[in-house]
């Protein structure tokens, strides 16, 4: 497997080989990494839990600094054992150029050989994961030497005698020197005049009043009306109908209309006066 590539890191060259070569830098930075210590002056070793594909398991491996030639470049490999996952070693050639006094270019050429089960998995997906790796070591890498953008400076509030912040002026001229304006309830502190805090007030005492179906204070608002637009007339509701008691009576009684009843009952009648008073 081979892979190359190069990165632009916001720090300068100095700054970013003390990086490379600081353990906790680099166990930052390293993803899956769980420990990492210098047994040498350019040897170093590490315990990396990685997962490719299916497969998950725990490297001890170590590593070896060689051609080193600081701040510009060294040449770093090492190998690793997984168990029965398999084993994997190479290296890379690193080197950094300075492109400004806060800017380094770093470019990397990466060769490594894997065995076991791990090269079963294929090499596109054993590539995929260790492109996907090398980004997350650049960005962590990035923003662990990268110096921190300094605060933007923010302008001081007027402060009050004491040294705390001045309590806002009201904007209206009807309250004493030296006073705050006092909220009205359910409105919110601000530079307001009395004026505008009583009509807030007012708006929701009537708004909460109308709420619970009582007339509020002044009687209803006026409906508003926008200048030059037509004036909307709400019809007038229409007078209440009179109550027929036919209206009460049901179209059909046991399946038969009402007029099969009528008629059947003048029936009955005409044949009681002709059978019983005749």
């Amino acid at each position: 497997m081979e892979m190359t590539g190069e990165r632009t890191i916001a720090a300068s060259r100095q700054v970013v080989w003390e990086g490379l070569n600081d353990p906790e830098v680099l166990r930052a930075s390293i993803p899956g990494c769980e420990s990492i210590e210098k047994t040498g002056d350019d040897s170093m070793q590490a315990r990396v839990a990685i997962k490719i594909g299916p497969m998950a398991a725990r490297f001890n491996g170590k590593v070896k600094l060689e051609n080193l030639n600081p701040p510009a470049s060294y040449t770093i490999s090492g190998e690793g054992n997984g168990g029965a996952m398999g084993f994997a070693k190479g290296g890379a050639d690193v080197s950094l150029e300075e492109l400004g006094p806060q800017s380094t270019l770093l470019k990397y050429a990466v060769k490594a050989q894997v065995g076991g089960k791990m090269a079963q998995l294929g090499a596109r997906l054993i590539d995929s994961t260790a492109k996907q790796m090398a980004d997350q070591f650049f960005n962590r890498f990035a923003a662990t030497v990268a110096p921190e953008a300094a605060p933007e400076a923010t302008a001081e509030a007027p402060r009050g005698p004491a040294g705390e912040p001045a309590a806002p002026r009201p904007s209206g001229p009807d309250l004493p020197e030296g006073t705050a304006p006092t909220p009205a309830p359910g409105t919110e502190i601000g530079d307001t005049s009395t004026t505008e805090r009583l009509g807030a007030a007012t708006l929701i005492g009537a708004g909460l009043a109308e709420h619970a179906g009582e007339t509020p204070p002044g009687g209803r608002p006026a409906p508003v009306t926008t200048p030059g637009a037509p004036t909307r007339h709400r019809p007038a509701p229409p007078p209440p109908q009179p109550i027929s008691i036919f209206a009460l009576m049901p179209d059909e009684i046991m399946g038969f209309p009402i007029v099969f009843w009528i008629g059947s009952a003048v029936w009955l009648v005409i044949l009681f006066l002709l059978f019983v008073l005749g």
